[in-house]
């Protein structure tokens, strides 16, 4: 039995979150104002089949696979939204359910740090290397989802809401953790917008 675990649509690429998936893209890069649909199934073998449906069913393009043992992430853009939602409704229609089954999220860790240290930034930047860096001074919004592919959905929400420099979002494996730096009233900002649009997600109520 196949396991929707995440279905995240976002109508709009930001710049920074586009252009950080592109740096761990192995498929076709996404560029800002691409629509995307992040998918994340288990068992993670589920991906090729559901991936080969997607990209029969439409003309969206394969943007990052991600296949473990326990969980499968599947990553489609395209300029057109209604090719996009199109391939996810013909993938969802093959495992018989709908995006409200989807896992619901759980926020893990949601926190503002003010005007971090030199030092504590120099050993963030060191950790990720896909991102903008940090500088010292800046404060920083941390957040941890479970599944991880909600972080997405999450990244792509503050990008639009505040002017914060995107370091990491993290998508795969067990959590999902995203870290952005800015001003601290801007920073406060993603972090109420990330947390606001999680909130508004229609899922399935856990057991």
């Amino acid at each position: 039995m196949i396991e929707l675990r995440t279905y995240v649509f976002l109508d709009s690429l930001q710049p920074q979150l586009a252009s950080y998936m592109a740096t761990a893209s192995m498929g076709f890069l996404p560029v800002p104002g691409d629509s995307c649909l992040w998918m994340e199934v288990s068992p993670g073998m589920a991906v090729h089949r559901l991936s080969d449906i997607a990209l029969k069913a439409s003309n969206v393009r394969l943007t990052q696979q991600i296949v473990e043992r326990a969980y499968g992430s599947m990553v489609f853009n395209h300029r057109d939204q209604s090719d996009v939602l199109e391939a996810g409704d013909r993938v969802l229609k093959h495992l018989k359910t709908t995006e409200y089954e989807r896992h619901p999220c759980i926020l893990m860790w949601n926190e503002v740090i003010p005007s971090i240290t030199a030092d504590h930034a120099t050993l963030i930047n060191r950790d990720n290397r896909k991102g903008s860096m940090i500088m010292p001074g800046q404060s920083i919004f941390i957040m941890e989802t479970d599944p991880a592919g909600y972080i997405i959905y999450a990244a792509n929400e503050a990008e639009k809401a505040a002017n914060v420099t995107l370091i990491e979002a993290r998508a795969v494996g067990a959590y999902g953790r995203l870290l952005m730096a800015g001003k601290e009233a801007d920073v406060q900002e993603a972090s109420k917008a990330a947390a606001a649009a999680l909130s508004k997600l229609t899922c399935r109520v856990a057991n």
